[in-house]
């Protein structure tokens, strides 16, 4: 029964790469007839393209002559000439679907057909990524095509001003961060007079990495709070308490359910501290114990977040990044900030909020693209009614996955980890390493210094660095470890001689919850048909095997 819902679902989209080839033919028809026009004809034909809009054609009777355009576009002003596959993901993109394209394929680029089209209409395209870095650069790499074909392009990044936001929104296309789009909105929700707003109506939006912000994040609450005037000794009280009970006897964890619970005894114990009859019915001490155990028991310090500059900084479990200006809700990050020692900022109190799945939603037509989508299809067709089209490579993919090696302790794990990457090293190999959280990442790096191998460590501590790290990955004898920021927008281009040698070895040290985490990390290597190998490491140790099932496991290797 599966066997036959995989068959029909690849003889689907077989059909739909099929039925979208035939029109990449006529667009391929078109390119020379517009190899031969002159600069200026660009312009002219983007004025003709909104006059037959406005004559009652529709975007798909120009779509063929729009990318024919853009292609030509772009061959001219980066040297860069869209592939027919790349022709096929835009396609999808303008039907409002998810473009599944592997690593290495180009997305940035795909996405400027859609774009240029859609903006035809005049009512405004959203490009949105997953940070700063990438909407500048996407902006900034893919400007001169479209100012070539007459268009405006805009950027919206953190730190601009009204004015700026205001231009930026008014261009044809505009670039911008998932975070900046739904805070502006809120903002926009706000202002008392309408002509007060910088964003126009919710036309089309192309969003990148599109499993990150419409799945992982979907349920993020974007919040612009004011300040509340709750008082804030009660955590440093509840933060000198709480290494007073001990693990199993006073509370239990429970990582799964991310739940911290006191037991009587921890009750009696919290009572007698704080000298209440009964803690039940003294709810603000009961809640802030409760955020006081999840702060000390769950919440660990380089994983879950960072102390930067006297503050508490979220990193993002799907991407490594710093979360600059977020706080954890109803308390928890004051009962961190109380553990750490730092200045507990007053709780906030909610003006305007909105998940991400909710803005995105308010789009008349949206679409995304990225690396690794199958995996959620049902997902994005139920809750955004959007399908999967997986796009074919431009050239077949040659990367190695091999299976994983187990180990029963993290110490075995990492060790055996060590000596794989020493041996790729002195034999030139460039090797990937990614790690889930800043600790670990750390902690490698401190085994390699001893071996005496020079490498680079990226994570949230060191994300200042992260475009010059990831652009030199794929050099000989180069070892980067990485969390999982390494795993989005950046392609890592081989150096002279690694082909030969194997390409990119990727390293991962732990199995992510998610398969699509595993899978990004994966995808740095191999792009665009090069060689490449991955490799997971895994330990009984590890939290996933821990929470998941390790003793079954341990009992196999036990027998063996």
């Amino acid at each position: 029964m599966i066997r036959d819902a995989l068959k029909k679902l690849l003889d689907d989209n077989e059909k739909e790469v099929k039925r979208l080839r035939r029109k990449v033919e006529i667009i391929n028809e078109l390119e020379t007839e517009y190899m031969a026009l002159p600069a200026e004809e660009f312009s002219r034909k983007t004025a003709n393209f909104k006059e037959r809009l406005k004559q009652g054609e529709n975007l798909n009777d120009i779509l063929p002559e729009a990318f024919a355009l853009v292609r030509e576009a772009s061959r001219r002003t980066l040297g860069m000439r869209h592939f027919d596959v790349q022709c096929i993901g835009g396609m999808v993109l303008h039907e409002g679907r998810i473009s599944e394209m592997k690593t290495g394929e180009g997305k940035t680029l795909v996405a400027t057909l859609p774009a240029y089209l859609n903006a035809l209409e005049g009512k405004g395209v959203h490009i949105v990524t997953v940070n700063d870095y990438l909407a500048t650069r996407d902006s900034e790499w893919m400007r001169p095509i479209y100012e070539y074909c007459g268009l405006s392009v805009g950027l919206i990044v953190h730190g601009l001003n009204y004015d700026e936001r205001r231009y930026a929104y008014s261009c044809d296309i505009t670039y911008g961060t998932n975070n900046e789009f739904g805070f502006d909105y809120l903002r926009d929700n706000m202002v008392i007079a309408p002509d007060h707003m910088v964003q126009r109506d919710l036309h089309y939006a192309i969003i990148d990495e599109v499993d990150s912000i419409l799945i992982d994040e979907a349920r993020t609450p974007l919040i612009i709070s004011g300040e509340g005037d709750k008082p804030t000794n009660l955590y440093y009280q509840i933060a000198k308490f709480i290494p007073r009970l001990v693990n199993e006897e006073d509370y239990k964890i429970d990582e799964k359910a991310h739940l911290v619970t006191l037991t009587e005894e921890g009750v009696r114990k919290v009572e007698k501290y704080f000298n209440v009859d009964n803690l039940s019915e003294n709810m603000e001490l009961a809640h802030h114990i409760n955020q006081g155990l999840k702060a000390h028991g769950l919440m660990k310090r380089d994983r879950d977040y960072v102390v930067k500059d006297d503050q508490v900084i979220i990193v993002d479990e799907f991407t490594g990044r710093l979360m600059f200006g977020r706080r954890y809700s109803d308390g928890l990050h004051q009962a961190i900030e109380a553990k750490e020692g730092v200045k507990i900022e007053k709780e906030s109190q909610t003006l305007a909020t909105v998940t991400f799945q909710n803005y995105f939603r308010m789009y008349k037509k949206l679409a995304g693209m990225t690396g690794t989508a199958r995996t959620e299809e049902e997902e994005f067709r139920k809750i955004y009614g959007m399908d999967v089209v997986v796009v074919p490579t431009h050239m077949p993919m040659v990367r190695e996955d091999q299976p994983d090696f187990i180990y029963r302790s993290e110490a075995g794990k990492f060790q055996a980890a060590v000596d794989d990457i020493v041996e790729r090293y002195r034999q030139g190999q460039p090797v990937l390493v990614g790690t889930i959280s800043i600790e670990k990442s750390e902690l490698l790096s401190d085994m390699l210094k001893k071996r005496g191998i020079p490498h680079q460590v990226l994570n949230a501590k060191h994300h200042e660095k992260e475009a010059q790290i990831i652009a030199g990955a794929g050099e000989k004898n180069t070892v980067t470890i990485a969390t999982n920021m390494a795993g989005r927008g950046t392609d890592i281009v081989l150096g002279e001689g690694v082909k030969e040698l194997g390409g990119l070895y990727v390293l991962g040290t732990e199995r992510h919850e998610s398969r699509r985490i595993d899978n990004q990390l994966r995808g740095r290597s191999g792009r665009q048909g090069d060689p490449g190998e991955s490799r997971f490491y895994v330990s009984l140790e590890d939290d996933l095997m821990r929470l998941f099932g390790a003793s079954t496991i341990e009992g196999v290797m036990d027998r063996l």
